[in-house]
């Protein structure tokens, strides 16, 4: 039987032990105004300051994130479509869409996104689900997938209902997913962009209205929204030197102040630490009746973490590989994983594959070995 295990020799890494501390860092007081709050590292998911953040409220537009997740994942940007009487008559924030008008699917996120289209929110719900409602489900769904557990949609645009809610958390674990879509990141960094609008040779212009793109040197923005239940709300990121830190403050009066303040934090108080490249050699596991009789366990990707001062040398390495192994063995096949901890706590899984072809020994091969062998060579 192919077993797993924790294997703490033949390996190219020091592994330390320790028992104190958290991945889950001790939150620092900062003035911050939001009545909820988080900074996230998006790559580990991993929490870097914390108030309140899996407290229930209503989000505003910041719901909208995942309805534009869900319209790029589940739909083709030239899609061309039609604008339904409710799409048209909803109410608040605007692109001014018209009954009967036909749009493609990106126009819609970029009216969605940039300037917090209400009507273009029902109009991506309409197409893709076919009612509002099961869209609504639909994101629901969703967010369980991500852990996002403490969250509920009954709406695409974040209008006022007491069954629509979510907390900082959740909405950090949906902004992290958002943010691994190319596109995504592409449409929450425009500054503007301008669409079609019949009758009006000029088009829409459709104008960022994310202020932390002009406020915070490195800034992604992603997504605004206010009611005045959920009051002010802000999902913010932004990147420096390929690290990229995830904010989401709710019910803050200083939302600019606030997200700015964490993420100077982040950057400040935390190191970005490579731990291995992509391709490093990490083990050597004996290959039975092979030629090498090695194998050598190299990373799949490059791995980065933040992490406070002291801590990357508590971190602790779990190796789940095969005693050994059998040829033939591709070059780049994989071949087990090593799972990386912080004080306990499992922070991610590093995937481990061959760093060179194994062949099958012949018997000429196991002759010669065997010779070795007897000469004591």
């Amino acid at each position: 039987m192919n077993k797993c295990l924790t294997r703490t020799a033949c390996i190219l890494l020091i592994v330390a032990l320790c028992t104190a501390g958290s991945w889950q860092a001790q939150a620092e007081e900062l003035p911050v105004s939001a009545g909820s709050a988080i900074l996230m590292d998006r790559e580990t998911r991993r929490i870097l300051w914390e108030k309140n953040i899996h407290q229930a409220r209503p989000v505003a537009s910041v719901t909208k994130i995942m309805t534009a997740l869900l319209a790029l994942e589940l739909g083709a940007e030239q899609e061309l479509v039609v604008v339904s009487p409710r799409a048209a008559r909803t109410g608040g924030s605007s692109i001014w869409l018209e009954q009967g008008e036909k749009k493609t699917l990106e126009e819609l996120v970029y009216g969605l996104m940039l300037c917090s289209g209400n009507d273009a929110a029902v109009a991506i719900a309409e197409h893709l689900a076919g009612t509002v409602e099961g869209f609504a489900s639909l994101m629901t769904c969703k967010a369980r997938q991500l852990g996002a557990v403490n969250t509920y949609f009954t709406n695409p645009h974040g209008l006022p209902d007491d069954r629509h809610y979510s907390t900082a958390y959740d909405l950090a674990l949906i902004s992290c997913q958002a943010l691994g879509n190319q596109k995504f990141r592409n449409i929450i960094s425009t500054d503007c962009r301008i669409i079609t609008w019949p009758g009006n040779p000029e088009g829409r212009f459709l104008n960022n209205q994310n202020r932390l793109l002009e406020l915070y040197p490195g800034a992604d923005g992603i997504k605004t929204g206010w009611t005045k239940k959920a009051g002010r709300c802000l999902a913010g990121s932004a990147t420096r030197n390929n690290w990229q830190l995830v904010t989401v403050v709710l019910d803050a009066p200083e939302m600019w102040e606030d997200t700015m303040r964490l993420l100077d934090y982040g950057y400040q108080t935390y190191l970005w630490e490579k731990i291995i490249t992509a391709g490093q050699p990490l083990a050597e596991v004996p290959v039975s009746g092979g030629e090498p009789g090695y194998v050598k366990m190299t990373a799949e990707q490059e791995l980065s973490l933040p992490l406070l001062p002291g801590e990357k040398e508590r971190l602790q390495y779990k190796w789940r590989m095969k005693k050994s192994y059998r040829p033939p063995i591709c070059g780049g096949e994989k071949l087990g994983e090593l799972e990386l901890y912080l004080d306990n706590r499992k922070l991610c899984t590093v995937e481990l594959l061959a760093g060179h072809q194994v062949k099958k020994l012949s018997i000429w091969g196991h002759l010669v070995r065997l010779g070795r062998l007897m000469l004591g060579g």
